[in-house]
């Protein structure tokens, strides 16, 4: 058995630590509408919804948020169809306590309304194409926005941009914790 106090041990534990620390958490929440939250938008701003879905991508296990006063508001989860109708019966996701958390959990497309009757009516409505790396919301058309769109400054800091695609430069921890153990047991003479 391995000596727990000498040197050697010692900084093998801290340097496998130090791999696990440095790990990357892949999974993002989005606030839907950034700084204009989720309501009825504005005349000054009434694409907000598609603005705003084409500026992320989502991956497994990203989740939106969906903030509003929950007395006035809800969101909804529905069918394509009823996304395009603006029906609300029979939603599959029905949430209004003002801070409605929905993970993604599967590949598809995910459609989302107000819950308040005629806010669909007035665009209060997101489409979210998950599983094929984009996002858009089709009731403007994938090319509606202008390429003078203005950006709009984040004020409460920096919104984390979401992982490249890129293969990852890091382990996974479980790997990083089993070469740990062989390292370890390696030069502790046990292996």
């Amino acid at each position: 058995m391995a000596n727990l106090r000498s040197p050697r041990f010692q900084l093998l534990l801290v340097l496998q630590v130090l791999m696990l620390i440095q790990s990357k958490v892949l999974c993002y929440q989005y606030k839907v509408g950034d700084l204009d939250a989720w309501g009825i938008p504005t005349s000054t701003n009434p694409q907000v919804y598609t603005k705003w879905s084409k500026t992320h991508e989502f991956k497994m296990g990203d989740s939106l948020l969906f903030l509003y006063p929950p007395s006035q508001d809800s969101m909804v989860q529905v069918t394509a169809q009823a996304y395009a109708s603006c029906n609300l019966k029979d939603p599959i996701l029905y949430m209004n306590n003002g801070n409605s958390l929905f993970n993604f959990t599967s590949l598809g497309d995910f459609y989302f309304t107000s819950g308040e009757p005629g806010h669909c009516q007035k665009n209060q409505k997101l489409h979210i194409s998950f599983g094929n790396g984009s996002a858009y919301s089709p009731s403007y058309g994938p090319s509606a926005l202008p390429d003078s769109a203005p950006s709009y400054p984040t004020v409460f800091g920096t919104i984390p941009a979401p992982p490249s695609s890129a293969p990852s430069q890091s382990f996974p921890v479980l790997m990083v914790a089993v070469i740990g153990f062989v390292v370890c047991s390696l030069l502790s003479g046990n292996l």
